[in-house]
Formats: C-alpha cells, sequence, structure tokens
C-alpha cells in the first residue's frame, strides 16, 4: 500500500500496491481529475526497504555457530530436512481474533525512535507490528554468513513492548541469482529454505532474544517487478509456490508453531507478463498445489476514494469492469479459497489503509482528508469484525512513518503520525475508538 500503481491493462485500468523503504520503487496511480479521465502509470522512486517484515524471536540454535549477535559464518550449506517432510505432520498454529491490529513500523535501522513507535502502537491497542527483514540485510556477504545485529535488537525491542512480529522476507543476496537481480527469487529453492531455517532457528518459540509469531514468504510476486522482472504467467506462479514450499517445510521443521502467511499479492487489473490480477495468480497457486503449504492467505487492500463499505462491483461499476479499487477487494480472493474448499484458513491483510495526500498528483485523485481517513480506517476494523469474521485475521494497518520520511513522499501522506512522533487526527480517532470499547 505506500506504493500504489495503476497500468493499463487489458481492462484498459490497474492497480498494483506495495510499500517501500531502502527495499523497493514502486509504480504509482496516476488518474488526473475528472470522473471520466484513466489512471495512467508513473515511477516513484525512494529508499528500497519494504515495511513489512519484523521478526519475533524465539528459536533454539541457527545452524552453525549463529547464536551470537553481530556477524556469524555457518560453513557450508545447510540441508533441511522439513523439505521432504509431510504437511500433514506440522501443528496447526494460533488462530487470530477477528480482527487483531496490527502495524506496518519502520524501526528497522531506527534506534532512536524504536521505542518511542513501539509505544505508540500499544497505546492505541496496536498488538502486532510488520517489517522487511530484508534477506540481502542478513545474509548478503555470502552464504552461510549471517549479521544479526539489527534483526536482534528489533525483535528483541518488539518483545520488550510485547508486540507480536509479521517478519516480512524477501530481497535476494546478490550472490543467490546468476543476474544479480534486485528482488527476485534464488535460482535455487533450498537457499531461501536454509535462511529460513537460521532466521526460525533464531527467533522461534523457543528464543531468548525475541519470537518471530508469523513470517510472510516473500512480497507481491504477481507482479514483475517483485520476482525478478521475470513474465508473470501460470508457471511463474508455480515458482513461487515451490520457494513458498520450502520456506514452509524449513519454518516448520524448526517450529511447528510459526505462521507461514502467504506473500500478499498486488490488486490489480492488469493482465499481461508484467503483472497478473491477485484473484487470478491465487488460483494459479492453488492450482499449483500450494493449499499445503500456508496457514494464512496474505492480501492487500487500499481503500482508495471509497468508504470501507464500497463493494468491488461498486469499483468495477466506477473504474471500467476493475473491481480492484476498494477496501472490500480481499472479498474476491476470498471467494477463490472457499472456490479451492480452503475455507477454514484466514486472510490477513497485510497493508492497507487511505492516504490524505494533496501533493503528489498520482495519489491526489483518491485523496481523503485527515478526519475521514480516521472515520474510515476506525470503519474498516468494523466492517471486517462485523462482516468477515471468523475468516478475518490480523489487519497490518499502512503506516507508521519512517523518521526520514518528508512530504515530497507518497508514503508519508498513508501514515497515521508524523515522522517525529506527533499524533495525526487518524491515530487519535483509533486509539479514542479502541480506549472506548467502539471497536472490538
Amino acid at each position: 500500500m505506500g506504493r500504489l500503481a495503476n497500468m493499463a491493462g487489458a481492462l484498459g485500468l490497474a492497480t498494483l500496491m506495495s510499500v517501500g523503504n531502502l527495499a523497493s520503487a514502486h509504480a504509482q496511480p496516476t488518474v488526473p481529475p475528472g470522473p471520466t479521465q484513466t489512471p495512467g502509470t508513473t515511477q516513484t522512486s525512494g529508499p528500497t526497504q519494504t515495511p513489512g517484515a519484523t521478526q519475533t524471536p524465539g528459536a533454539t540454535q541457527t545452524p552453525g555457530p549463529t547464536q551470537t549477535p553481530g556477524v556469524v559464518q555457518t560453513p557450508g550449506a545447510t540441508q533441511i530436512p522439513g523439505l521432504v517432510q509431510s504437511p500433514e505432520s506440522v501443528q496447526s498454529p494460533e488462530r487470530a481474533k477477528s480482527p487483531e491490529y496490527g502495524m506496518n513500523i519502520f524501526i528497522w535501522g531506527n534506534p532512536s525512535t524504536t521505542d518511542r513507535d513501539l509505544g505508540l502502537m500499544r497505546n492505541a491497542g496496536f498488538s502486532w507490528q510488520k517489517t522487511l527483514f530484508q534477506w540481502r540485510e542478513i545474509e548478503g556477504e555470502g552464504k552461510g554468513q549471517f549479521n544479526w545485529t539489527e534483526a536482534d535488537r528489533v525483535v528483541a525491542a518488539s518483545k520488550a513492548n510485547g508486540v507480536k512480529i509479521i517478519a516480512r522476507v524477501d530481497f535476494n543476496p546478490y550472490w543467490a541469482r546468476a543476474d544479480a537481480a534486485h528482488n527476485g527469487p534464488p535460482d535455487n529453492p533450498q537457499d531461501f529454505a536454509d535462511f529460513v531455517t537460521a532466521l526460525i532457528s533464531r527467533y522461534g518459540s523457543q528464543s531468548t532474544i525475541g519470537r518471530i509469531h508469523a513470517i510472510e514468504m516473500w512480497n507481491e510476486p504477481n507482479i514483475d517487478k517483485e520476482w525478478g522482472l521475470q513474465p508473470i504467467d501460470q508457471a511463474s506462479a508455480a515458482d513461487y509456490v515451490t520457494l513458498l514450499k520450502a520456506g514452509y517445510t524449513a519454518a516448520k521443521a524448526v517450529d511447528p508453531s510459526v505462521i507461514v502467511v502467504t506473500a500478499g499479492l498486488s490488486p490489480t487489473c492488469t493482465d499481461n507478463s508484467n503483472a497478473r490480477p491477485d484473484d487470478v495468480f491465487l488460483q494459479w497457486m492453488y492450482d499449483a498445489g500450494a493449499a499445503s503449504y500456508f496457514d494464512v492467505l496474505g492480501a492487500h487492500g487500499a481503500g482508495y476514494d471509497k468508504p470501507p463499505t464500497a463493494s468491488p462491483q461498486e469499483s468495477a461499476d466506477k473504474h471500467s469492469g476493475c473491481r480492484a479499487f476498494t477496501f472490500r477487494r480481499v472479498e474476491d480472493l476470498r471467494d477463490v479459497m472457499v472456490a479451492n474448499k480452503d475455507a477454514d484458513k484466514q486472510v490477513w491483510l497485510l497493508e492497507f489503509g487511505w492516504t490524505t495526500d494533496q501533493v503528489n498528483p498520482s495519489y491526489a485523485w483518491h485523496a481523503v482528508s485527515p478526519q475521514v481517513q480516521g472515520e474510515y480506517l476506525v470503519g474498516a476494523y468494523r466492517w471486517a469484525n462485523q462482516n468477515w469474521a471468523p475468516w478475518i485475521g490480523v489487519m497490518t494497518l499502512w503506516t507508521f512513518p519512517d523518521p526520514a520520511w518528508s512530504p515530497a513522499r507518497e508514503e508519508y501522506w498513508w501514515a497515521i503520525t508524523d515522522p517525529d512522533g506527533s499524533a495525526r487526527p487518524a491515530y487519535q480517532r483509533l486509539a479514542a475508538a479502541r480506549a472506548a470499547g467502539e471497536l472490538p
């Protein structure tokens, strides 16, 4: 969500959503003012780390001498018996309430504001945080060479503040791909599995540092720039399932209680080799056998210019048949799960929100006022509780800001606090609603 993108596709309108901070630059929706104009495509540059994966400690020991903070080298590759483990032998993880409250947060690399932001979260009634744990940041120097310093700090701080972690894991080390793509799956899925083994070994349920409660396996593989600029098609969906299986079996072999979440798919109506609609890609995942290799479906859901009650059909009626310009787009994904007899699993929204941006033309077309932003966010949690229980789980709001963001950045306008920690109207509204029992 902090970085949205509209692309002209087969249906004439498309939206790609994701967040960015030191990890990726995403195309932005460009819909000029006026009811009859069609969104175009722009590219937003900026930091490349995406808010998303924050890990919760809880591990025994990482293969090799990796329990010591800092740079640790593990000789050789780690072969994972879990890759042949039957999914049926893995215990079911804990189920979230409908909903639970999560926040995308930027504490990685920001020690001076870490406790401040975690405290602001807790004071507003949010108990989950999502941070990006870049594979490249931790194992970038070479196979088996781990630097846990910042990960340890983030995990320990979250534990101290009583906040659970969703760890988003993507961004390949350059050594893991022959073409050194900026963000794409490794040439050998075993390398990803080995990293997940090390990560959950260090921050699994038995860790004294802290715990990663849930792990998001990659991000938006239905758009090419998140998948090594490779063509997006049914074969690439099968490739993602191969990666998902490798990560799932590796994680469960170490800690069966860790919650494995699929990559949040980008809601889009583009249907070509650059991107595929999230519901289409999800069906391809099921066709490739994904059902056995995740506990929770990850999804993204910006609200755009519509209230949280607006249906996908209302989006289609307004935007040339595109059902993606609404918070309730997730209902279409839920329909795919039901059709594939996978209704027992929950959906977690890993990114959602509304922007107040009046500066960047690519976003101003769907900006709302700060007061309306607050009302829509309260309404979104209320809608989920009243209409999506029990299948909705953690709803991770986009976002708390990176302290370095300025108004020139589009992400700045999605945030519910200022970079200095000052509360915006949306934060105040959410905190008041939670304190008053207006929200569950």
